[in-house]
């Protein structure tokens, strides 16, 4: 696919990074092989640092992981590839572009819906279909729509420019006139509940404006209307595929990375991170802890999520927080998944099916008001084999099946043998498709393995989630709490998913140049602003 078959555009130029003096030949470690750690280990490399990628699993990606057994290939994590020009922008940094290491599909329809009162609808990649679409359901709503997607383009546009792909991460940022512009465009105030409502009002269509935002880890009524930009990157620039799943772009940064000379080492935990004054660009030494001993770093990028870090990792005068931040922190959904290998066919099952009760409030109560495993839960299933036939043995299908849930619940065999049956007992009568006895190959993760596999507080499957209060400047930041230290990830502006944890590790290295070219570094004891 070429660059312009890809949908959107990425805003401006970007030439390819070209070495720092003041990073050049420094020693850094990046602690943690997620898609963030991997964006930051590739731009510490191409600014000319000598990097090493410490992962404690055997395989790079974190939650962007994979399973791969009897001819079988499973995404564990994210399976949407949305907002094709942020990877483009990404690559290019680097004189790279995509399609140097993956091949996409577009996709259509981009999902199919099956509502619980046996209702169906596919959102199809043609705009005027769409609109057809929402004016079955609403007079005016297709022009409603038109409406709702031209201000959904101007936020994802004013958005990306002006606050994700400039990092915004602590508040002096947003004292810019630039930003006070954008105000305009991103009423940040109401809920995207909200503002869904000022457009159209049937609840179907408000949750196909919506359902985005479990990507972001909130619900429609704690998500801020900035994040309306994702009804533009959805129904206007498409949805894709990455040949062979998204592994293939954990593939691609670990090739662009081993490129540029990055160092990675595979199942190597990192258990401690210390630092005494010393040289380098930051006027301190880090001392990284592995089971290989100790190793030097002039830098440190940690791609865990900073609560575990800050708790288990660095010494205590790095840490930038105490525990009660973290306790009071709105954590991301958990989700139950199942992995499954089917045999035979499972039509009508698109690549992409959202499978919806007409109303779900007590979804979004059962995570976020009162956790409990949802009565009639609202979930996804991805069937990446109806669009590649490589991820599954010849007659069978690829599944995955999603339901978010709280943080935190009890999820032992019990709780998931019951709840196992309810999943497949209500995506039978409501699909029509019983997978039951044609399940040839099975795997699940819940809590346990979240909190287990990556550490994730709560064991919630994306991290904090976008609520008001954890948006921007408002969110952790990439700054550690000594000179020299960072974070990147989710876990940090400008947020959750594939892309903007791709922007995370970019900005993580930004940052922590532009703190080496300055002479304005602050002392250790002086706490940094969010």
């Amino acid at each position: 696919m070429s660059r312009s078959d890809a949908g959107d555009r990425f805003v401006g130029d970007v030439s390819p990074r070209s070495p720092s003096d003041a990073l050049r030949g420094a020693t850094a470690t990046v602690v943690g092989g997620g898609i963030g750690g991997l964006a930051a280990a590739a731009s510490l490399a191409a600014d000319g640092a000598d990097v090493t990628l410490f992962e404690q699993g055997d395989r790079l990606g974190g939650s962007a992981n994979l399973i791969e057994r009897d001819g079988f290939r499973f995404d564990t994590g994210p399976s949407w590839y949305l907002m094709p020009g942020t990877f483009e922008r990404f690559f290019a940094q680097f004189d790279r572009d995509p399609s140097d290491y993956y091949d996409l599909e577009r996709l259509d329809p981009h999902y199919r819906v099956f509502w619980k009162d046996g209702d169906r609808a596919d959102v199809a990649d043609d705009l005027a279909a769409v609109r057809s679409l929402f004016e079955e359901y609403e007079d005016g709503a297709g022009e409603a729509l038109d409406s709702y997607l031209d201000d959904a383009e101007e936020a994802y546009e004013l958005g990306l420019e002006r606050f994700v792909y400039t990092d915004r991460s602590r508040l002096r940022d947003f004292v810019d006139l630039d930003v006070v512009k954008s105000g305009r465009a991103l009423p940040m105030l109401q809920s995207m509940d909200d503002y869904v409502q000022s457009y159209v009002e049937h609840p179907k269509l408000r949750q196909l404006l919506e359902y985005t935002l479990v990507f972001l880890g909130g619900s429609p009524y704690n998500t801020p209307a900035l994040y309306s930009m994702l009804s533009h990157a959805d129904l206007n620039l498409g949805v894709y595929y990455p040949e062979g799943g998204m592994y293939a772009v954990v593939e691609a940064l670990r090739d662009l990375g081993t490129e540029l000379g990055v160092e990675f080492r595979t199942g190597t935990p990192v258990t401690g991170v210390d630092a005494t004054d010393g040289g380098g660009p930051f006027d301190r030494e880090f001392t990284v802890t592995t089971p290989d001993g100790p190793v030097r770093a002039d830098t440190v990028v940690s791609n865990l999520n900073p609560a575990v870090a800050e708790r288990d990792l660095l010494a205590p005068d790095l840490r930038r927080h105490g525990d009660d931040y973290w306790d009071r922190s709105t954590l991301a959904p958990s989700a139950y998944m199942l992995y499954l290998g089917v045999e035979g066919s499972v039509e009508p099952l698109e690549h992409h099916t959202l499978v919806l009760p007409t109303h779900w409030d007590d979804h979004f109560a059962s995570i976020f008001d009162d956790p409990a495993w949802p009565d009639d839960p609202a979930y996804y299933v991805s069937v990446p084999s109806r669009t590649d036939d490589t991820v599954a043995p010849d007659g069978h299908e690829t599944v995955v099946v999603l339901v978010p849930i709280a943080p935190g619940l009890e999820d032992g065999p019990d709780a998931r043998d019951r709840y196992r049956e309810t999943v497949l007992s209500d995506l039978a009568e409501f699909t029509g498709v019983d997978l039951r006895d044609r399940i040839v190959v099975e795997e699940d993760a819940c809590v346990t393995e979240f909190a287990e596999r990556l550490g994730a507080p709560g064991g919630s499957a994306l991290g904090l989630a976008h609520t008001l209060d954890q948006t921007g400047p408002l969110r952790p930041g990439h700054r550690g709490g000594a000179p020299g230290l960072y974070f990147t990830g989710g876990y940090t502006t400008p947020g959750i998913g594939v892309p903007m944890t791709l922007l995370s590790g970019s900005q993580t290295v930004d940052a922590l140049r532009a703190d080496a070219e300055s002479d304005r570094l602050l002392p250790a004891s002086v706490p940094l602003p969010l």
